[in-house]
């Protein structure tokens, strides 16, 4: 039997408040308390808690034959134990079942595995803490990068750390003429499977779902079965990757965006050969095709599928180079403060605000981002690494007088 991965990223970063040149050496808290706590309740009730709800039905009704994938950054499981322990619940009460699995990533959402090794891995094994004592002594044994962010090199580490498969995106111009609905295999350490992404029929979902203007509007379950009953026979795995905020917030309940989740499974059971599988079920039953050779790193993000939404342009690249001038220094320090915001300074999203893309990917970030202009992101990032560079001094001459 041929066989769905539904995989679902859950991201939210702790976003910073306004922060003046002015406050630099006065003001050491950084984090907009308020503008956090109302975003995560607003997409609990548009998203999560419905979404969950709606999960555990599914499961329930077809007795663990219905599966899905979730990979829960460590700055989102932070917000939920703040700020909506009711979310953290029915997560937990999902994973439960048995029938829900869970990957592991790095904890703040970031780009470390693009820097420093030892940055990375310790990302990922606070994730894994984290993990382990929210949800009962769970162990993920697949990875998802920051952003499906993949190159040879990236895996080699991901298999270092022991871990059995990542996923990816299924970026065209490394697949050239290969389809994504097989499993691969890294190519510096063969012993870990790669997990392919299908944009096309992914984004269907995810960003096409509510255009009026997309020809093959309004996307129906029997029209959806009809596409993936026209891939190849011998093509066995097909990757859906999504935000999960796709359910809700992206596409708003009205679009019919949950109807169509609730009936998908009973037509892709009534009139396909396809089941629901987990990433750890795929690699064990599904052997890898061959290598894929991804020598520099791709996303899933934009156009280009490239970093280029969070590094490229002279502001991204300034604070990034910043950031991680303060990696050593901040290794060195044993406070708690100090390591939280390192994690949290790293998340992807700060660098996103600072894209300064045109057209239909521009939009794309001018829709995430609280700030004006990539330029009031950058300026107000500089000012917190300011004053944080501060801090790490100052804690590092208390240090050196003990």
């Amino acid at each position: 039997m041929r066989t769905i991965c539904f995989y679902f990223q859950v991201h939210q970063p702790y976003r910073l408040k306004p922060y003046r040149f002015f406050d630099i050496g006065e003001d050491h808290y950084y984090w907009d308390d308020f503008s956090n706590r109302t975003i995560i309740r607003k997409v609990a009730q548009k998203c999560y808690l419905p979404m969950n709800a709606l999960l555990l039905e599914l499961i329930q009704k077809y007795q663990g034959a219905f599966k899905v994938t979730f990979s829960m950054s460590g700055t989102f499981l932070d917000q939920l134990e703040a700020y909506a322990p009711d979310v953290l619940e029915s997560f937990q009460r999902l994973v439960a079942t048995g029938h829900v699995e869970l990957l592991n990533e790095t904890y703040g959402h970031a780009l470390a595995s693009l820097k420093s090794k030892e940055e990375f891995t310790d990302m990922v094994q606070k994730h894994q803490e984290k993990i382990s004592r929210l949800f009962n002594g769970y162990q993920p044994k697949v990875f998802r990068n920051t952003e499906l962010i993949y190159s040879d090199q990236i895996g080699e580490m991901v298999a270092d750390m022991g871990y059995e498969a990542i996923l990816t995106e299924g970026a065209k111009h490394i697949l050239g003429w290969k389809s994504p609905n097989y499993v691969y295999n890294n190519a510096n350490n063969p012993k870990l499977k790669v997990l392919l992404k299908n944009f096309r029929l992914s984004d269907d979902i995810a960003f096409r779902f509510s255009n009026r203007t997309w020809a093959d509007y309004p996307l129906t379950t029997d029209k959806f079965v009809n596409w993936i009953n026209a891939i190849p026979k011998e093509e066995q795995v097909l990757n859906l990757f999504m935000d999960y905020e796709t359910f809700g917030e992206h596409q708003w309940a009205e679009t019919g965006i949950f109807e169509f989740m609730r009936a998908l499974p009973d037509a892709v059971f009534k009139h396909s050969d396809f089941g629901f599988s987990t990433p750890t079920e795929i690699i064990n039953q599904v052997p890898g095709i061959g290598k894929i050779f991804v020598p520099t790193p791709i996303s899933w993000a934009d156009e280009e599928r490239d970093l280029t939404a969070w590094l490229g342009n002279d502001l991204q690249d300034e604070a990034f180079d910043r950031l991680y001038e303060l990696e050593n220094q901040v290794k060195k320090i044993d406070d708690p403060e100090i390591q939280r915001d390192w994690k949290y300074l790293q998340t992807s999203d700060h660098f996103y605000y600072m894209c300064t893309k045109f057209f239909s990917d521009g939009s794309v970030h001018e829709y995430f981002s609280p700030y004006d202009t990539p330029y009031d992101a950058f300026i107000n990032y500089m000012n917190v690494l300011s004053d944080f560079v501060l801090r790490v001094k100052a804690k590092l001459k208390e240090a050196e007088k003990v």
